[in-house]
């Protein structure tokens, strides 16, 4: 049997090693059209601000390496130019000799991933100083610019993981970074109240944040130095790092038969076939599916493409391995905090067809009497089932634990309650008596049963709108005087029970207290003594203050 791979980054490299484990009398070929294997695109950045000493670093192995091990050849330099299923052929080009030839397969690999966007009025080719951050040309690319110009300003457009790297990196270097953004919040993919916390630490940081705008024309001869935007803005910069997105390489599937899915990509089944016979597709060429909804996505990350190829090898050699698909985890670190996320958000799960019910749980990574420090928690959960179905977490520590916790537990079906019966390792230096993702469970499941909750969106919205509410701040008067929510009355807990005497039991009550733990303990109490209908403020004062910051009030 004769496997054909095209592409040798993340998923090609881990189809053809997993062939081989399975097959030793297979001949295994991979054709590269770049210079350099088996990379790591995640570590880019990290080289270019200067946290990585040296590209090699990225560059683990080579062609001689994986023949030693593994006794498959990878020709690099080598750029397909088409393939035809249906004689078992593709078109290749050898661009060091200039010449072409064709290659036969019993079975072919498509790890052709993606391709970065370069938006209008962006053009590679007429600005020698913008530049994308795919491969590890244009690494070696960047560094080489920044070794031989004087760089000051930076523009990058763009907050995905790349751009947000890329700026903390930047940053860090010294140079001045400004953000373009088309969306009118940093960071697309998490909820904005939680976006929030990554545009305050870059406005901190000195980053010039420009939202819900977008680059409208480019003046300079040769090199971009003015960048124009719809607002009116003018950007003076030195080097511009376009980071908008990737779309998937499916260019090699025109005229083949080869579907694609509904998101653009190669649409495969479980075992990474596409829907030509001896066809597979992996990593960011290739569609997934979500593990909750079940609904075709687009997630393109170096773990998921090393787990496709992983997959497609053992399945053409025989194996039983297939692919389970992906719930949408995330990370990336930006100076000293950390963004997580996972699973379902409530837009997201109301949208597929769930009930959902979110919390906010503001709680120390660990004990704080050993220096520990909050993380913000936001989480959801089906309100009919009690599924645990999403998370998201902003903090300096502790999240990348909590996030993959969470992650195993969607993974799994969890429910909200089972979070709070997890048996988690606890000692002060690692994580409180309860930690933040069993508190989690046990806000969730209080809030899906008998012990709702109330968003600061929900709470502002009910207010506008005239609704007859009741709001009781539990701290004591000084914080209060500090700072409290619209319309609030002053009760401090240890009164509360006789300084409701002249309230409406009738009317919904909101109470609130700094991070939701007291007030957790006053809604029970209101309930017990006849209240109808009280909710906790999800997050207390101090969620409903962040909330009221990043909606600019």
């Amino acid at each position: 049997m004769k496997i054909v791979v095209i592409g040798s980054v993340a998923a090609g490299t881990s189809v053809a090693a997993k062939a081989r484990r399975n097959d030793e009398t297979a001949e295994i070929v991979v054709y590269e059209s770049g210079e350099d294997i088996s990379y790591s695109v995640c570590g880019m950045p990290y080289f270019l601000g200067g946290e990585v000493d040296s590209v090699d670093t990225l560059i683990p192995r080579n062609t001689q390496w994986f023949k030693k091990r593994f006794d498959f050849d990878i020709h690099t330099d080598h750029h397909v130019k088409a393939i035809h299923p249906s004689v078992k052929e593709i078109e290749v080009y050898n661009k060091k000799e200039g010449k072409g030839f064709r290659e036969t397969f019993d079975k072919l690999v498509l790890a052709t991933g993606s391709y970065s966007l370069a938006p209008s009025p962006f053009s590679l080719d007429t600005y020698s100083n913008i530049f994308h951050v795919k491969s590890m040309a244009d690494t070696k690319a960047i560094d080489a610019y920044m070794n031989q110009n004087d760089i000051k300003h930076v523009t990058v457009v763009g907050s995905g993981f790349i751009g947000l790297e890329m700026t903390e990196q930047l940053t860090e270097k010294g140079m001045t970074v400004a953000v373009v953004e088309l969306a009118s919040q940093v960071f697309p993919k998490i909820d904005p109240d939680m976006a929030y916390h990554i545009e305050k630490k870059l406005k901190d940081k000195g980053v010039k944040l420009h939202l819900n705008d977008k680059v409208q024309t480019i003046e300079g001869s040769g090199k971009a130095t003015v960048l124009k935007t719809d607002k009116g803005v003018d950007i003076e910069t030195d080097m511009v790092i376009l980071a908008v997105g990737v779309r998937p390489n499916t260019f090699l599937t025109k005229e083949t038969g080869i579907k694609l899915g509904e998101t653009g990509a190669v649409k495969v089944d479980e075992f990474m076939r596409t829907s030509v016979e001896d066809v597979y597709a992996v990593g960011d060429v290739a569609e997934s599916f979500h593990r909750v909804t079940g609904q075709p996505i687009y997630h393109p990350l170096g773990s998921t493409a090393n787990k496709m190829g992983r997959i497609a090898g053992d399945h053409m050699t025989g194996g039983k391995l297939s692919f389970k698909g992906t719930i949408g985890t995330g990370i990336f670190r930006l100076f000293d905090l950390t963004v997580g996320y996972t699973g379902l958000s409530a837009a997201e799960a109301e949208k597929s067809g769930f009930d959902p019910v979110v919390i906010h749980n503001i709680k120390p990574a660990h004990a704080t009497y050993v220096g520990g420090q909050n993380m913000i928690i936001k989480a959801v959960a089906d309100r009919e089932t009690g599924r645990f179905l999403g998370a998201q977490i902003v903090g300096p520590e502790g999240v990348d634990k909590r996030i993959d916790v969470f992650a195993t537990a969607i993974t799994f079906e969890a429910n909200a309650e089972d979070l709070f019966h997890l048996d988690l390792a606890y000692a002060p230096p690692f994580s409180t008596t309860k930690d933040p993702v069993m508190y989690t469970g046990m806000v969730l499941e209080n809030a899906r049963e008998q012990l709702p909750v109330m968003t600061p969106e929900e709470l502002i919205n009910r207010q506008k709108r005239g609704d007859k509410l009741q709001v009781i701040d539990v701290r004591s008067p000084k914080q209060y005087a500090k700072g409290h929510v619209d319309n609030a009355v002053s009760i401090p807990m240890p009164e509360l029970r006789k300084g409701v005497a002249d309230l409406d039991r009738s009317l919904p009550t909101v109470v609130y207290c700094n991070k939701g733990v007291t007030s957790n303990t006053a809604q029970n109490l209101l309930l017990n003594i006849g209240f109808k209908e009280v909710y906790v403020l999800s997050g207390g004062n101090t969620n409903f203050h962040y909330y009221m910051d990043a909606i600019g009030n």
